[in-house]
């Protein structure tokens, strides 16, 4: 195929250059790109594809750290299937189209006077993208963006559109809401919302020793509680997000500009690329960027205290790990960077979340807590991540989906109790491996 066919609204096009994810590690040279503007068209592409015999895979706004969207076939682009399909106030549901960018849901939400219960600390990901793998904030008891789905739509291998609910496909939705694109194309996703709410953000460093050492009771006390461990420090900086009765008191433009935009990416966009260059002034600068973050407190809308602006580009690997054990393993962490010659520009990040009852979900069945390491863009990573995997797969540990890990089917066939449930599944909606590539051969088998 050459050139540009329309077909509706939508198009397809041989792809002249290869696709980049937005970390720029993985790179890959489909034969064609796809943008349907509707599920029939997007059904039409699954089957041509077949007919062509080239595998596929779709894209959104290629935040994953790994390979999971790369393909040497035809790569969809969601771009066209955006915006709202209904909001269905009797039963607090919002149906949105796959590729609609969390950051527009949002926005959109609020307008109506709506809200997701819980979401991410990033919002540029398409709702298909972050809920395929996994993406999560932190909650005692509210959990990951796919635990908020009601019901989803996908297109499957012989190009058949599938409703999937609790009542509906049941067995296909326990999978699919985070299907890691192995069992077919999300076109719709159905999620719970409720009322917007206020959330009162309480910001405080904290040494590494306390915050540690009362874990278990932040966690408990607070409805959405996390924290940063600053490499080469004794540093944190905690996060407490509890709803609140108001009024809404934002941060001031000023102060605000300058928490989150100046400290946290301009100044630190230059730290980590100075340290870049001259990895031995990184512990100096951790010194002085983790007193940086001052103490504050503010209320409003989830998404805007939820998610901040991540400009400052990097490489993370994130482990899932039974609550019980975190605290053993980040101060495991903690005594193998203070013992090895290794320079870490980035804080170390720890959340939660209650046990849900999805197959591939990191928290499938246990309370979690998540631990995750980053690294500046272009920093060699290989042995911090290698060091931090080997602590985090000796608790029991399970790899976000869409971050560095190394791990493969016979490990995480032991991970996951409802592995086998996954794949069983997958052998029935796409037996000869139309959603197939590299990644999803480690990490499924074959």
């Amino acid at each position: 195929m050459s050139g540009t066919t329309t077909a509706g609204s939508g198009s397809a096009r041989t792809a002249s250059s290869p696709w980049r994810n937005w970390a720029g590690n993985v790179t890959s040279r489909p034969v064609r790109e796809v943008s349907p503007a509707s599920a029939e068209e997007l059904a039409e592409a699954v089957r041509r594809a077949a007919e062509d015999g080239l595998r596929v895979k779709t894209v959104g706004t290629g935040h994953s750290f790994t390979s999971i969207a790369a393909t040497d076939g035809v790569l969809i682009r969601p771009g066209l299937l955006t915006g709202i399909r209904r909001i269905d106030r009797e039963a607090m549901t919002v149906t949105v189209e796959s590729g609609t960018p969390l950051k527009r849901l949002n926005v959109a939400l609020a307008r109506e006077g709506l809200s997701l219960t819980n979401m991410g600390d990033i919002m540029e990901q398409t709702v298909a993208g972050a809920t395929s793998t996994g993406t999560h904030g932190t909650g005692r008891e509210s959990a990951s963006i796919a635990a908020q789905i009601r019901e989803l739509e996908l297109v499957t291998a012989s190009g058949e559109l599938l409703t999937c609910s609790e009542k509906e496909n049941p067995e296909v939705f326990a999978a699919a809401r985070i299907g890691l694109g192995a069992l077919g194309v999300v076109t719709a996703i159905t999620f719970a919302v409720e009322p917007v709410f206020l959330l009162t953000a309480r910001e405080e460093p904290m040494s590494f020793d306390r915050v540690t050492s009362e874990f278990d009771e932040l966690h408990a006390e607070n409805e959405h509680f996390e924290f940063y461990w600053f490499p080469h420090t004794d540093n944190c900086n905690t996060k407490r997000n509890n709803r609140s009765a108001g009024p809404a008191a934002p941060p001031g433009k000023i102060s605000g500009w300058i928490e989150d935009e100046l400290l946290s990416n301009g100044i630190f966009q230059l730290a980590c690329s100075l340290g870049r260059a001259v990895p031995p002034v990184i512990p100096s600068i951790a010194k002085v960027s983790s007193r940086a973050l001052s103490a504050r407190t503010y209320t409003d809308i989830p998404y805007k205290v939820f998610t901040s602006p991540r400009r400052v580009r990097f490489l993370e690997m994130e482990y899932a790990l039974p609550r019980e054990a975190a605290v053993a393993a980040l101060r495991e962490v903690k005594a193998m960077v203070e013992r090895s010659p290794l320079k870490v520009s980035f804080p170390v990040e720890v959340r939660t979340a209650p046990a849900d009852d999805i197959a591939l979900s990191t928290a499938s069945g246990r309370e979690t807590a998540y631990i995750a390491v980053h690294l500046y863009r272009g920093t060699p990573h290989h042995g911090y991540f290698t060091a931090v995997e080997r602590i985090m797969t000796a608790h029991g540990g399970r790899p976000h989906w869409g971050k560095v890990h190394t791990r493969d089917a016979a490990y995480l066939s032991e991970a996951y109790p409802r592995f086998a449930e996954f794949t069983e599944l997958r052998d029935r909606l796409d037996p000869d491996r139309l959603f197939a590539n590299d990644y999803l051969r480690r990490v499924l088998g074959d």
